[in-house]
Formats: structure tokens, sequence, C-alpha cells
């Protein structure tokens, strides 16, 4: 077939045409693949976990103004409410609703209390709480619907310990080293029936590990002893609480497992100082003539509480010219209790008592000096020095109790022997003298 030359730049021209389509199509493939959007990943939101309002006493405070202050003397529930506008109709109401769970005639000037009080009007109480001691606290709810409940304080335990020589006082070596001196008294308590704390001398010695709650950073307690080692006279005595179980009380032990209670207290007061011993020949103070002293003198002051020093009856609890008010407690066939010149009496004779109990005060009743009281002890019907019985029978912890209570010791044991015994500070004595003319000892 024969084409002319117009033909030919006819073909030419369209195969130029498509030639350019084909590019223009598959350039325009191209550029639109190159459009097509890459998969985003979706944005994290992070979740934000809403700030609780601060609270004091379980109450969220950011809506109000809060008052601390402490109840005075003639203060009450009623008069601390009224000056803030609530009105004696609510006061009366609340203290019904109070009865169940806090008795408002118990507030104490002292205490603390706190009221919480609108923003916007900050002389009208929404809240008022009401401390009875730092743990626990009673909130009176003034809003519309008037309620009250109790409440606690968070409490955290704190194992601490202490160890000392005793150079003047045991009150005054746990106070030197930073513990609380009411220790003394729980020292007193375990060590009773074994140690005479009015002669405790400047070579004895302590190691104490305790347990001690504390409530907004603050101690609230002496602390519970949890083990301890009191060397007396040259003798170390120790002792390991040990609870059996859920249901029972729990006791001190030494470490071969038996109980530190003895029969009988050393003392029937917790503290004093003895100012005349047992004796077959005193000068009397009041008669002044010499004759026998067949007690141990206690003086203390005026009130201080006296306690029986072992399980029995009371057989006398009476008044008479020379022992003042008085009270006499036989504890079995074989010993006798009395004690003398109680300013008060707090048994009644045929009453059964426990060792500890309160039987009366101190006092300076029938022929007596000053505030103190006579202790006389009788075995078999005869009168004989109370310092110098020595109790010995203990009460084991059961065998099948053993191996639990072995393995507390082993680990108090290893507390108690990492603490250093360091010389104290030597506190001058105050030259004190007893109401007898004797120095103290």
């Amino acid at each position: 077939m024969k084409f002319n030359k117009y033909t030919v730049k006819i073909l030419i021209v369209l195969l130029i045409v498509l030639g350019s389509g084909i590019v223009f199509f598959s350039g325009f493939e191209i550029n639109r693949s190159s459009f097509r959007k890459s998969p985003v990943a979706p944005a994290k939101v992070e979740k934000t976990t809403p700030v609780a309002p601060p609270k004091q006493f379980n109450i969220a405070i950011d809506s109000f103004e809060v008052h601390h202050n402490k109840v005075q003397k003639n203060q009450f529930l009623s008069n601390i409410l009224s000056a803030y506008q609530v009105d004696p109709v609510s006061i009366s109401k609340l203290v019904d609703k109070s009865k169940a769970i806090f008795n408002v005639r118990k507030i104490s000037a002292g205490n603390p209390y706190t009221v919480f009080t609108y923003k916007g009007n900050p002389e009208k109480a929404a809240y008022f709480v009401y401390q009875p001691n730092p743990i626990d606290y009673i909130v009176y709810d003034l809003r519309d619907t008037l309620n009250v409940y109790a409440g606690k304080k968070e409490v955290t335990v704190r194992t601490e310990t202490v160890a000392s020589d005793i150079s003047h006082s045991l009150y005054e070596a746990l106070q030197r080293n930073g513990a609380d001196p009411l220790l003394a008294i729980k020292l007193a308590e375990i060590y009773g029936w074994a140690v005479d704390f009015y002669a405790i001398g400047e070579n004895d010695w302590f190691k104490i590990q305790y347990e001690r709650q504390y409530v907004d950073d603050k101690p609230v307690d002496a602390g519970h002893i949890v083990s301890a080692v009191f060397s007396h006279k040259g003798k170390e005595l120790s002792a390991f609480y040990f609870q059996r179980d859920s249901t029972t009380k729990g006791e001190y032990y030494d470490e071969e497992g038996n109980s530190v209670r003895r029969a009988f207290l050393k003392a029937p007061l917790k503290f004093s100082r003895i100012t005349s011993r047992y004796t077959k020949r005193r000068l009397h103070p009041v008669q002044k003539v010499w004759k026998a002293h067949l007690g141990t003198d206690y003086a203390a002051p005026n009130g201080t509480p006296i306690i029986a020093t072992g399980n029995g009856v009371v057989v006398a609890s009476a008044f008479s010219k020379f022992n003042g008010n008085y009270v006499k407690i036989k504890h079995n066939g074989t010993y006798t209790t009395q004690y003398l010149h109680m300013s008060k009496r707090a048994v009644r004779s045929g009453q059964r008592v426990q060792q500890g109990q309160v039987i009366g005060y101190v006092g300076s009743t029938g022929l007596a000096t000053g505030p103190h009281v006579c202790y006389r002890f009788w075995k078999n019907g005869k009168q004989v020095d109370a310092l110098k019985q020595n109790f010995r029978e203990t009460t084991p912890l059961p065998a099948q109790f053993l191996s639990a209570f072995k393995a507390v010791v082993a680990k108090e044991q290893e507390v108690l022997a990492s603490l250093h015994v360091g010389a104290g500070n030597v506190l001058a004595s105050s030259g004190e003298v007893d109401d007898d003319g004797e120095g103290v000892l």
C-alpha cells in the first residue's frame, strides 16, 4: 500500500499524539499514587486522674475554712456551737443523737476541737469535730440533716529501741535517751515481781524494744514493750511478750518460756521511795521511842493509788486510831498483807481483789507524819520483811507453743544484743529529805 506525503504526515502526527497520551496517562497514574495518604496512627489521649481535694477528719476542706482550737475551762458543746450560728434546737437534737456515740458531758477542757465554716459565710459552722484523745474523734455534721458519727485518725506503728545505764533514776535514764519516761511504769508492771524499783543501783541497766503509735507523725503513747532485758544487782532478767493466739491475752515470759509473773508484787505503789524499812528497832518519828517497825514505808504524794500486791479476799477495810484508814487482804493459807494510813479506801470487807487492783489512796491518817503507805506482810501468821521474800513459782508456757515462742525469742535477742548500754549523764541529787527525817534512797 502506497502512502502519499500528506498521509504520512498525518500518521506521524497521530503517532506523536498517541505516544504523548500514553505518557500523560501513565504519568497521571504515577502522580495519583504519589497523592495516596499513608495511614496515620491515632493520637494518644493520656488519661488524667482527678486530684482529690485535701481532707481533714475525712472531710474535704476545699469548700470550708478550718479553725483549730482547744476546749477552754467552763466551755461546753452548747456555748461552742452557739458562737457559730447553731441554734439551741439543733444543739439539743445533736446532744440526743450523740448519746449512743459520745456523752457530750465528757467534753474536757484542754482537748482539741475543729470547726469547719463555709467560705462564703465564715461565721456559720458546717462541721464540729471533737477529739477526746489523739486517735478518736467525733464528727457533728451541722448541715441540713444533723448527724453525729465517730472516726479514727490513721495510726502508724514504729518499732523503737532504747538502752541505758541508770545513773540517777529510771525516769531520767529514759528521758535522757529520748524515750518516753512513762515506759518506766510499763517496766515496773513487767518486772514488779522480781525487781525492787526502790533500790535501783547505779550499776543497773536496761535494754528495751517497743512499738510506739504515731498520729500525724507525732507519738501518742509511751509504747508497748515487745522485749526487754533489765540488769538489777548483777542479775539479768529477760522478758519477751508472746500471745498464744487471738483468743488469749499476751503475757511476758523469760527466755525459757516461764511467765515472769509471780504471786506477789514487790511493792504496793508503782513508783515512790522507801522512807523506812522493816526493823526490830526504830526511833518512832511521832512517839519518839525506840520500837519495832514491822513494815515498809513508801512515801508518795497524797492520793497516789495503792494496789494489792497479790490476789486475795479483803478481810478488813476499816479505820483505827494508829493505823488510820487501812485494808488487810488474805491471799491464801500462808500469806496476808496490810496497807495503812490511807486517805481513802476503795474496797470493802469480803471483796475479792486481783493483783494490781487499786484498793485505796495514799494519805496520812492515823499515826503518821506525812503521806505514805505502811506495807505489812504476814507469812504463816508472823510478820516478816516483805522485801526479803522470794517467790520463785512460775507458770510455764504450754509445750505446744514453745516452738513458736523460741522463734520469737531468737529474733528479739538479736535486736537486744545489738543495743549498746553507754554511761549516762549523772544528775545532781536534790538532797531531798523524807517526812521521817531519813535521806532519800
